[in-house]
Protein backbone atom coordinates (compact mmCIF):
# COMPACT_ATOMS: atom_id res chain seq x y z
CA UNK A 1 0.00 0.00 0.00
CA UNK A 2 1.26 3.45 -1.39
CA UNK A 3 1.52 6.35 1.46
CA UNK A 4 -1.56 9.00 1.23
CA UNK A 5 -0.19 12.51 0.90
CA UNK A 6 -1.56 13.33 4.07
CA UNK A 7 0.67 10.37 5.82
CA UNK A 8 3.66 11.23 3.65
CA UNK A 9 3.67 14.75 5.08
CA UNK A 10 2.82 14.06 8.73
CA UNK A 11 6.11 11.62 8.16
CA UNK A 12 8.37 14.78 6.89
CA UNK A 13 7.27 16.72 9.22
CA UNK A 14 8.15 14.62 11.97
CA UNK A 15 11.85 14.16 10.48
CA UNK A 16 12.18 18.00 10.36
CA UNK A 17 10.59 18.52 13.96
CA UNK A 18 13.55 16.88 14.55
CA UNK A 19 15.94 19.01 13.05
CA UNK A 20 18.82 21.04 14.80
CA UNK A 21 21.03 21.76 12.12
CA UNK A 22 21.00 24.46 10.08
CA UNK A 23 19.52 23.03 6.86
CA UNK A 24 17.90 19.60 5.69
CA UNK A 25 15.67 17.76 2.94
CA UNK A 26 13.95 14.75 4.19
CA UNK A 27 12.51 12.21 1.06
CA UNK A 28 9.88 9.57 2.07
CA UNK A 29 9.10 6.73 -0.49
CA UNK A 30 6.70 3.71 -0.42
CA UNK A 31 6.83 1.28 -2.97
CA UNK A 32 4.25 -1.97 -4.00
CA UNK A 33 5.72 -3.55 -6.53
CA UNK A 34 5.05 -7.44 -7.95
CA UNK A 35 6.52 -9.18 -10.53
CA UNK A 36 5.53 -12.97 -13.24
CA UNK A 37 8.92 -14.33 -14.50
CA UNK A 38 8.05 -17.51 -17.06
CA UNK A 39 10.46 -19.36 -18.82
CA UNK A 40 10.70 -22.42 -21.19
CA UNK A 41 7.16 -21.46 -22.02
CA UNK A 42 6.11 -22.53 -18.22
CA UNK A 43 5.50 -20.02 -15.08
CA UNK A 44 8.55 -19.62 -12.75
CA UNK A 45 7.96 -17.27 -9.85
CA UNK A 46 5.59 -14.78 -8.72
CA UNK A 47 6.68 -12.17 -5.91
CA UNK A 48 5.63 -9.19 -4.35
CA UNK A 49 7.66 -6.74 -1.80
CA UNK A 50 5.93 -3.53 -0.19
CA UNK A 51 8.17 -1.13 1.84
CA UNK A 52 8.82 2.12 2.67
CA UNK A 53 12.21 4.25 3.55
CA UNK A 54 12.58 7.85 5.04
CA UNK A 55 15.59 9.53 4.49
CA UNK A 56 17.38 12.95 5.79
CA UNK A 57 19.82 15.11 4.56
CA UNK A 58 21.40 17.65 6.78
CA UNK A 59 24.01 20.41 7.00
CA UNK A 60 26.29 22.12 9.59
CA UNK A 61 28.24 24.78 8.12
CA UNK A 62 28.19 23.49 5.08
CA UNK A 63 28.76 20.10 5.97
CA UNK A 64 26.48 17.23 5.26
CA UNK A 65 25.35 13.91 7.00
CA UNK A 66 22.52 11.27 5.79
CA UNK A 67 20.69 8.68 7.35
CA UNK A 68 17.78 6.69 6.71
CA UNK A 69 15.38 4.37 8.42
CA UNK A 70 12.30 1.83 7.04
CA UNK A 71 10.72 2.07 10.29
CA UNK A 72 8.62 5.02 10.77
CA UNK A 73 8.11 5.38 14.81
CA UNK A 74 8.47 8.38 16.19
CA UNK A 75 11.61 7.39 18.16
CA UNK A 76 13.17 5.47 14.93
CA UNK A 77 13.07 8.93 13.07
CA UNK A 78 14.16 11.03 15.67
CA UNK A 79 17.01 8.73 15.66
CA UNK A 80 17.47 9.19 12.02
CA UNK A 81 17.64 12.79 12.30
CA UNK A 82 20.49 12.59 15.31
CA UNK A 83 22.18 10.10 12.77
CA UNK A 84 22.93 12.46 10.08
CA UNK A 85 23.65 15.18 12.39
CA UNK A 86 26.19 13.15 13.79
CA UNK A 87 27.60 12.23 10.80
CA UNK A 88 27.30 15.98 9.47
CA UNK A 89 29.88 17.42 12.30
CA UNK A 90 32.27 14.65 11.01
CA UNK A 91 32.09 15.46 7.50
CA UNK A 92 34.59 17.43 5.32
CA UNK A 93 32.79 20.72 3.99
CA UNK A 94 30.25 20.41 1.12
CA UNK A 95 31.48 22.54 -1.42
CA UNK A 96 28.47 22.45 -3.53
CA UNK A 97 26.33 22.91 -1.11
CA UNK A 98 23.41 25.70 -1.42
CA UNK A 99 20.32 26.09 0.84
CA UNK A 100 17.30 23.77 0.36
CA UNK A 101 14.53 25.16 -1.81
CA UNK A 102 12.17 27.49 -0.42
CA UNK A 103 8.07 27.15 -1.36
CA UNK A 104 7.93 26.04 -4.82
CA UNK A 105 4.53 25.45 -7.43
CA UNK A 106 4.40 21.77 -9.35
CA UNK A 107 2.35 20.72 -11.70
CA UNK A 108 0.75 17.29 -10.69
CA UNK A 109 2.06 14.56 -13.20
CA UNK A 110 -0.52 12.56 -14.30
CA UNK A 111 1.78 9.39 -14.00
CA UNK A 112 -0.06 7.19 -12.06
CA UNK A 113 -3.85 5.20 -13.16
CA UNK A 114 -5.89 3.13 -10.34
CA UNK A 115 -6.17 0.68 -13.03
CA UNK A 116 -2.85 -0.50 -13.20
CA UNK A 117 -2.85 -0.19 -9.06
CA UNK A 118 -5.83 -2.91 -9.23
CA UNK A 119 -4.32 -5.60 -11.91
CA UNK A 120 -4.54 -8.60 -9.79
CA UNK A 121 -2.31 -11.87 -10.58
CA UNK A 122 -4.98 -14.13 -12.33
CA UNK A 123 -5.37 -11.00 -14.75
CA UNK A 124 -1.36 -10.67 -15.04
CA UNK A 125 -1.59 -14.71 -15.32
CA UNK A 126 -3.98 -15.30 -18.35
CA UNK A 127 -2.11 -12.59 -20.49
CA UNK A 128 0.97 -14.67 -19.88
CA UNK A 129 -0.63 -17.76 -20.51
CA UNK A 130 -1.78 -16.57 -24.19
CA UNK A 131 1.22 -15.71 -24.71
CA UNK A 132 2.76 -18.93 -23.89
CA UNK A 133 -0.15 -20.36 -25.77
CA UNK A 134 1.06 -18.29 -28.65
CA UNK A 135 4.82 -19.68 -28.41
CA UNK A 136 4.05 -22.53 -28.17
CA UNK A 137 1.59 -22.28 -31.56
CA UNK A 138 4.62 -21.31 -33.36
CA UNK A 139 7.20 -23.92 -32.42
CA UNK A 140 9.10 -20.79 -30.40
CA UNK A 141 10.11 -21.22 -26.64
CA UNK A 142 9.53 -17.95 -24.89
CA UNK A 143 10.98 -16.37 -21.88
CA UNK A 144 9.66 -13.02 -19.92
CA UNK A 145 9.40 -11.24 -17.07
CA UNK A 146 6.07 -8.78 -16.19
CA UNK A 147 6.21 -6.23 -13.59
CA UNK A 148 3.63 -3.59 -11.84
CA UNK A 149 5.71 -0.96 -10.09
CA UNK A 150 3.99 1.50 -7.56
CA UNK A 151 5.73 4.26 -5.98
CA UNK A 152 5.20 7.77 -4.15
CA UNK A 153 7.93 10.10 -3.30
CA UNK A 154 7.21 12.82 -0.74
CA UNK A 155 10.02 15.63 -0.29
CA UNK A 156 10.01 19.01 2.00
CA UNK A 157 12.93 21.04 2.90
CA UNK A 158 13.82 23.15 6.19
CA UNK A 159 12.73 26.12 4.04
CA UNK A 160 8.97 25.58 3.61
CA UNK A 161 8.66 23.17 0.16
CA UNK A 162 6.52 20.13 -0.33
CA UNK A 163 6.47 17.63 -3.00
CA UNK A 164 4.11 14.61 -3.12
CA UNK A 165 3.60 12.23 -6.27
CA UNK A 166 2.42 8.57 -7.22
CA UNK A 167 3.98 7.00 -10.41
CA UNK A 168 3.10 3.61 -11.67
CA UNK A 169 4.67 1.43 -14.66
CA UNK A 170 3.37 -2.07 -16.17
CA UNK A 171 5.57 -3.49 -18.08
CA UNK A 172 6.60 -6.63 -20.36
CA UNK A 173 9.62 -7.82 -21.64
CA UNK A 174 9.96 -11.07 -24.23
CA UNK A 175 12.92 -13.39 -25.25
CA UNK A 176 11.55 -15.83 -28.10
CA UNK A 177 14.02 -18.55 -29.45
CA UNK A 178 13.80 -21.56 -31.78
CA UNK A 179 14.10 -24.98 -30.49
CA UNK A 180 17.55 -25.53 -32.29
CA UNK A 181 18.78 -21.52 -30.46
CA UNK A 182 19.70 -20.26 -33.97
CA UNK A 183 17.02 -17.35 -34.44
CA UNK A 184 15.96 -15.08 -31.46
CA UNK A 185 13.41 -12.24 -31.35
CA UNK A 186 12.58 -9.71 -28.59
CA UNK A 187 9.84 -6.83 -27.66
CA UNK A 188 9.06 -4.91 -24.61
CA UNK A 189 7.21 -1.75 -23.98
CA UNK A 190 5.67 -0.26 -20.79
CA UNK A 191 3.09 2.16 -19.58
CA UNK A 192 1.96 4.15 -16.70
CA UNK A 193 -1.83 2.83 -17.65
CA UNK A 194 -2.42 -0.46 -18.27
CA UNK A 195 -4.90 -0.59 -20.69
CA UNK A 196 -2.11 1.35 -22.83
CA UNK A 197 -0.23 -2.31 -22.61
CA UNK A 198 -0.72 -4.43 -25.45
CA UNK A 199 0.79 -7.45 -24.05
CA UNK A 200 -0.67 -9.57 -27.55
CA UNK A 201 1.27 -7.27 -29.20
CA UNK A 202 4.69 -7.81 -27.08
CA UNK A 203 4.31 -11.88 -27.33
CA UNK A 204 3.32 -11.58 -31.49
CA UNK A 205 6.12 -9.09 -32.24
CA UNK A 206 8.75 -11.55 -30.17
CA UNK A 207 7.69 -14.56 -32.03
CA UNK A 208 7.86 -12.98 -35.09
CA UNK A 209 11.39 -11.68 -34.94
CA UNK A 210 12.69 -14.92 -33.24
CA UNK A 211 10.97 -17.14 -36.36
CA UNK A 212 12.28 -14.42 -39.40
CA UNK A 213 15.74 -14.61 -38.06
CA UNK A 214 16.14 -18.38 -38.06
CA UNK A 215 18.86 -19.44 -40.36
CA UNK A 216 21.25 -15.83 -40.62
CA UNK A 217 23.81 -15.45 -43.01
CA UNK A 218 27.02 -13.97 -42.34
CA UNK A 219 28.01 -10.68 -43.95
CA UNK A 220 31.59 -8.66 -43.87
CA UNK A 221 31.63 -5.92 -41.28
CA UNK A 222 31.60 -2.58 -42.88
CA UNK A 223 29.92 0.75 -42.44
CA UNK A 224 26.12 -0.33 -43.96
CA UNK A 225 22.96 2.36 -44.09
CA UNK A 226 20.54 0.84 -41.49
CA UNK A 227 17.21 1.45 -40.23
CA UNK A 228 17.39 1.45 -36.67
CA UNK A 229 13.63 0.49 -34.99
CA UNK A 230 12.92 2.38 -32.02
CA UNK A 231 13.70 0.11 -29.58
CA UNK A 232 17.59 -0.12 -31.08
CA UNK A 233 17.15 3.98 -31.24
CA UNK A 234 16.31 4.11 -27.20
CA UNK A 235 19.25 1.41 -26.63
CA UNK A 236 21.74 4.08 -27.98
CA UNK A 237 20.34 7.45 -27.04
CA UNK A 238 19.21 6.37 -23.04
CA UNK A 239 22.77 6.35 -22.18
CA UNK A 240 24.79 7.26 -25.19
CA UNK A 241 24.82 11.22 -24.85
CA UNK A 242 24.88 13.50 -21.99
CA UNK A 243 23.17 16.43 -22.29
CA UNK A 244 25.16 17.68 -19.23
CA UNK A 245 26.31 21.12 -19.01
CA UNK A 246 29.33 20.63 -16.42
CA UNK A 247 30.26 18.08 -18.62
CA UNK A 248 30.72 20.15 -21.90
CA UNK A 249 32.08 23.27 -19.62
CA UNK A 250 34.71 21.11 -18.12
CA UNK A 251 35.65 19.80 -21.81
CA UNK A 252 34.19 16.11 -21.17
CA UNK A 253 31.60 16.12 -23.72
CA UNK A 254 31.01 16.32 -27.11
CA UNK A 255 29.21 19.20 -27.06
CA UNK A 256 32.57 20.85 -25.88
CA UNK A 257 34.88 23.52 -27.36
CA UNK A 258 38.40 24.54 -26.25
CA UNK A 259 38.40 27.15 -23.95
CA UNK A 260 35.61 25.93 -21.84
CA UNK A 261 33.15 26.71 -24.44
CA UNK A 262 30.11 24.54 -26.15
CA UNK A 263 28.59 24.07 -28.92
CA UNK A 264 25.25 25.47 -27.79
CA UNK A 265 23.76 27.62 -30.66
CA UNK A 266 26.03 25.81 -33.20
CA UNK A 267 23.42 23.47 -35.82
CA UNK A 268 25.22 20.04 -35.27
CA UNK A 269 22.52 17.44 -36.36
CA UNK A 270 19.82 16.77 -38.92
CA UNK A 271 17.54 19.95 -39.36
CA UNK A 272 15.32 17.34 -38.71
CA UNK A 273 16.17 16.47 -35.71
CA UNK A 274 14.39 17.89 -32.20
CA UNK A 275 15.40 16.50 -29.44
CA UNK A 276 12.96 17.74 -26.38
CA UNK A 277 12.78 17.34 -22.17
CA UNK A 278 9.09 17.55 -21.28
CA UNK A 279 7.96 15.25 -18.13
CA UNK A 280 4.03 16.66 -19.18
CA UNK A 281 3.99 14.95 -22.50
CA UNK A 282 1.18 12.56 -22.25
CA UNK A 283 2.94 9.76 -23.82
CA UNK A 284 5.59 9.63 -21.13
CA UNK A 285 3.74 11.77 -17.98
CA UNK A 286 6.88 11.51 -15.43
CA UNK A 287 7.26 12.77 -12.17
CA UNK A 288 7.18 16.58 -11.92
CA UNK A 289 9.96 18.07 -9.83
CA UNK A 290 13.65 16.42 -9.57
CA UNK A 291 15.11 15.13 -6.26
CA UNK A 292 16.42 18.18 -5.32
CA UNK A 293 13.03 19.94 -5.96
CA UNK A 294 12.92 21.62 -9.34
CA UNK A 295 9.81 22.19 -11.19
CA UNK A 296 9.21 20.38 -14.65
CA UNK A 297 9.65 22.27 -17.00
CA UNK A 298 9.45 21.44 -21.14
CA UNK A 299 12.65 22.43 -22.47
CA UNK A 300 13.99 22.30 -26.18
CA UNK A 301 17.78 21.18 -25.83
CA UNK A 302 18.05 20.62 -29.76
CA UNK A 303 15.82 22.82 -32.14
CA UNK A 304 15.94 22.26 -36.04
CA UNK A 305 19.73 20.21 -35.41
CA UNK A 306 20.63 23.39 -33.33
CA UNK A 307 21.86 22.67 -29.63
CA UNK A 308 19.58 25.12 -27.68
CA UNK A 309 20.28 24.55 -24.09
CA UNK A 310 21.93 21.93 -21.65
CA UNK A 311 21.29 20.55 -18.87
CA UNK A 312 21.89 22.02 -15.52
CA UNK A 313 21.81 21.10 -11.93
CA UNK A 314 21.35 24.00 -9.04
CA UNK A 315 24.74 23.93 -8.19
CA UNK A 316 26.29 23.97 -11.98
CA UNK A 317 23.28 26.90 -12.49
CA UNK A 318 23.84 28.98 -9.99
CA UNK A 319 27.96 28.96 -10.70
CA UNK A 320 27.00 29.49 -14.43
CA UNK A 321 23.61 32.39 -13.92
CA UNK A 322 21.56 30.02 -15.59
CA UNK A 323 18.32 28.64 -14.32
CA UNK A 324 18.33 24.69 -13.16
CA UNK A 325 17.21 22.25 -15.00
CA UNK A 326 13.91 20.29 -14.29
CA UNK A 327 13.36 16.25 -14.44
CA UNK A 328 14.40 14.62 -17.78
CA UNK A 329 11.66 13.33 -19.85
CA UNK A 330 13.85 12.75 -23.44
CA UNK A 331 11.92 13.23 -26.78
CA UNK A 332 13.51 12.80 -30.31
CA UNK A 333 10.88 13.62 -33.01
CA UNK A 334 10.63 15.62 -36.52
CA UNK A 335 9.23 18.70 -37.62
CA UNK A 336 6.19 16.28 -39.82
CA UNK A 337 5.03 13.22 -39.18
CA UNK A 338 7.57 10.68 -39.66
CA UNK A 339 7.75 7.42 -41.93
CA UNK A 340 6.90 4.01 -40.68
CA UNK A 341 9.82 1.10 -40.52
CA UNK A 342 7.33 -0.57 -43.12
CA UNK A 343 7.74 2.82 -45.41
CA UNK A 344 11.65 3.02 -44.52
CA UNK A 345 11.89 -0.95 -45.93
CA UNK A 346 10.11 -0.42 -49.01
CA UNK A 347 11.86 2.55 -50.07
CA UNK A 348 14.99 1.84 -48.99
CA UNK A 349 17.63 0.12 -52.20
CA UNK A 350 20.46 -1.39 -49.37
CA UNK A 351 20.06 -1.42 -45.90
CA UNK A 352 20.58 -3.42 -42.24
CA UNK A 353 17.24 -3.42 -40.18
CA UNK A 354 18.55 -3.80 -36.49
CA UNK A 355 15.75 -4.25 -34.02
CA UNK A 356 18.08 -3.66 -31.03
CA UNK A 357 21.28 -3.31 -29.34
CA UNK A 358 22.84 -4.95 -26.24
CA UNK A 359 25.61 -4.74 -23.86
CA UNK A 360 26.18 -0.75 -25.06
CA UNK A 361 29.55 0.80 -23.60
CA UNK A 362 30.52 4.29 -23.85
CA UNK A 363 34.13 4.72 -25.42
CA UNK A 364 34.69 7.91 -25.69
CA UNK A 365 32.08 10.60 -24.08
CA UNK A 366 34.25 13.40 -25.87
CA UNK A 367 32.90 11.92 -29.46
CA UNK A 368 29.80 10.44 -27.68
CA UNK A 369 31.38 7.21 -29.08
CA UNK A 370 29.96 3.73 -27.62
CA UNK A 371 30.08 0.41 -28.72
CA UNK A 372 27.79 -2.49 -28.41
CA UNK A 373 26.20 -5.75 -30.03
CA UNK A 374 23.15 -6.09 -32.37
CA UNK A 375 20.85 -8.80 -31.20
CA UNK A 376 18.20 -10.69 -31.20
CA UNK A 377 17.38 -9.57 -35.03
CA UNK A 378 19.23 -8.24 -38.22
CA UNK A 379 18.31 -8.55 -41.67
CA UNK A 380 19.77 -7.80 -45.06
CA UNK A 381 17.21 -5.08 -47.38
CA UNK A 382 17.64 -4.63 -50.80
CA UNK A 383 15.48 -3.18 -53.55
CA UNK A 384 12.72 -2.42 -50.83
CA UNK A 385 12.20 -5.82 -49.15
CA UNK A 386 13.69 -7.79 -46.34
CA UNK A 387 15.89 -10.10 -48.60
CA UNK A 388 17.23 -12.75 -45.31
CA UNK A 389 18.41 -12.43 -41.65
CA UNK A 390 21.83 -11.67 -40.84
CA UNK A 391 24.59 -12.66 -38.18
CA UNK A 392 24.72 -10.08 -35.36
CA UNK A 393 27.77 -7.24 -35.63
CA UNK A 394 29.70 -5.06 -32.93
CA UNK A 395 29.91 -1.96 -33.43
CA UNK A 396 31.68 1.32 -32.93
CA UNK A 397 29.43 4.44 -33.09
CA UNK A 398 29.31 8.33 -32.49
CA UNK A 399 26.28 9.05 -31.95
CA UNK A 400 27.28 12.47 -32.44
CA UNK A 401 28.02 11.52 -36.07
CA UNK A 402 24.86 9.47 -36.29
CA UNK A 403 22.75 12.19 -36.46
CA UNK A 404 24.95 14.66 -38.00
CA UNK A 405 23.54 16.61 -41.07
CA UNK A 406 23.96 13.94 -44.42
CA UNK A 407 23.70 10.86 -42.09
CA UNK A 408 19.96 11.11 -41.68
CA UNK A 409 17.77 9.95 -44.47
CA UNK A 410 14.02 9.45 -42.59
CA UNK A 411 12.84 9.96 -39.26
CA UNK A 412 10.24 7.78 -37.85
CA UNK A 413 6.68 8.35 -35.43
CA UNK A 414 8.00 8.61 -31.92
CA UNK A 415 6.82 5.68 -29.61
CA UNK A 416 7.25 4.96 -25.75
CA UNK A 417 10.37 2.53 -25.55
CA UNK A 418 12.84 2.09 -22.75
CA UNK A 419 16.34 0.60 -23.22
CA UNK A 420 16.42 -3.36 -23.30
CA UNK A 421 19.42 -2.97 -20.60
CA UNK A 422 17.48 -3.29 -17.96
CA UNK A 423 15.86 0.08 -18.29
CA UNK A 424 11.90 1.21 -17.26
CA UNK A 425 12.62 5.23 -17.89
CA UNK A 426 11.04 5.71 -21.18
CA UNK A 427 12.06 7.40 -24.13
CA UNK A 428 9.57 9.04 -26.58
CA UNK A 429 11.95 8.06 -29.73
CA UNK A 430 11.06 7.08 -33.51
CA UNK A 431 12.68 4.37 -35.85
CA UNK A 432 15.83 6.28 -37.87
CA UNK A 433 17.06 5.09 -41.40
CA UNK A 434 20.94 6.23 -41.52
CA UNK A 435 23.13 6.45 -44.28
CA UNK A 436 26.00 4.70 -42.63
CA UNK A 437 26.64 3.20 -39.43
CA UNK A 438 29.63 1.24 -38.12
CA UNK A 439 29.73 -2.23 -37.94
CA UNK A 440 33.14 -3.79 -36.70
CA UNK A 441 33.30 -7.22 -36.45
CA UNK A 442 31.37 -10.38 -36.49
CA UNK A 443 29.51 -11.43 -33.46
CA UNK A 444 28.20 -15.11 -32.21
CA UNK A 445 25.77 -13.91 -29.91
CA UNK A 446 22.26 -14.68 -30.95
Amino acid sequence: MLLTEAASRAITQTLLGNVTADDAVVTVRSEDYSHLRFAANTFLTSGRREGVTARVTVWIGKRRGSASTTDLSGPSLKQAVEDAQTFAKLAPVDIEYLPSLAQQTYTPSRGYVDATARIDLPARARQISDAIAQSEKANIIGAGFHQVSLESRATASAHGNFDYERGSLISLGMTARTPDGSGSGYFARNHFDVERLDTARIAREAIRRASDSHGARMLPAGAYPVILEPQAVADLLDGGMSFDARNADEGRSAFSLPGGQTRVGTRIFDSRINIISDPFRPELSKFAATEEGVPAQMTYLVRNGMLETLRYTRYWAQQKNKQPSGPFAFILEPPDAGSGVDEMIKTATRALLVSRFFYIRTIDPRSASVTGLTRDGVWYVEDGEIKYPVRNFRFNQSIYLMLAPGNVDLIGVPERVASSEGGTDPLLVPALRLNAFNFTSQSDAV
